[in-house]
């Protein structure tokens, strides 16, 4: 409550309360009917049966959270640039990073989950080189122009998807989970060419798995750089002093509100 305040609180209590909408990341031209929102996700209020509806098939689109979709462009990849995305399960974001163009490596430390994102990708006919492995144990034979490291967190900001969770965790988990994310951040970054963007990003509502985060890789890294989000859709209140992405659930609670996101692109000097 004390880094928010009891008001924000409420609000994002407020929409963690209501079932969350669907939200879809398009790519092709036969999308089901819902509210285009302002960052290019479309959200659908009474989907049904996700695999019935038009387009499911064909693979123009995808179930990605508005929130989460926002990683992709954040990172902004050139068609072509050698991209990693860590921590890749269940694919959403490799989909989105190889809809650009990119020539993704699409590493998850889960096989179950990785043969989820390659049945995504056989849907939507998008190509990735998929490794299942332990990123702090693997070593890349060369280096990337660009990563998306989605790190391992307490998912405080899905609990509206994952009612469960405050149950499951109690908080002592969360200096294991923020040792392990600033080991990945170390490790990408040591993967990442010169003048090479990374987005580190956390589905974590607490300072210690975002800002906090940025603040000590800027600190152990020298020559780093925060590259500001300019995003369409963007509200300048989202944008931390810092120049992170700090997405909370009662955000657009008109439309149904978001997943709670921390997000940060860092360029390599």
């Amino acid at each position: 409550v004390h880094v928010y305040g009891r008001d924000v609180v409420s609000a994002i209590e407020a929409v963690q309360a209501q079932a969350p909408p669907l939200d879809i990341t398009p790519r092709g031209s036969v999308l089901p009917d819902g509210l285009r929102l302002p960052t290019g996700s479309i959200r659908l209020a009474e989907p049904g049966q996700v695999s019935a509806l038009p387009g499911y098939a064909a693979g123009d689109w995808w179930v990605q959270d508005a929130a989460a979709a926002l990683a992709v462009p954040l990172l902004a990849v050139a068609p072509g640039g050698a991209v990693l995305d860590l921590c890749a399960a269940p694919g959403g974001k490799t989909m989105q990073l190889a809809a650009r163009g990119a020539n993704v490596t699409a590493l998850d430390i889960s096989a179950p989950r990785m043969a989820r994102v390659a049945e995504n990708l056989a849907r939507t006919g998008l190509s990735a080189h998929l490794v299942v492995a332990d990123a702090l144990h693997w070593q890349p034979e060369a280096s990337f122009d660009a990563i998306l490291l989605d790190a391992p967190c307490s998912a405080t900001g899905t609990i509206r998807r994952h009612p469960e969770l405050p149950f499951l965790n109690d908080g002592s988990e969360l200096a294991q989970l923020t040792a392990l994310q600033a080991q990945l951040l170390d490790r990408a970054l040591g993967w990442l060419k010169p003048g090479g963007r990374l987005v580190f990003c956390t589905c974590s509502l607490l300072p210690e798995e975002g800002e906090a985060q940025l603040a000590t890789v800027l600190v152990r890294h020298a020559g780093l750089t925060v590259l500001p989000p300019d995003l369409p859709g963007i509200e300048p209140g989202w944008i931390t002093a810092q120049g992170g992405l700090r997405l909370r659930p009662d955000y657009w609670a008109d439309k149904g509100g978001m997943d709670g996101f921390f997000m940060v692109c860092l360029q390599k000097g």
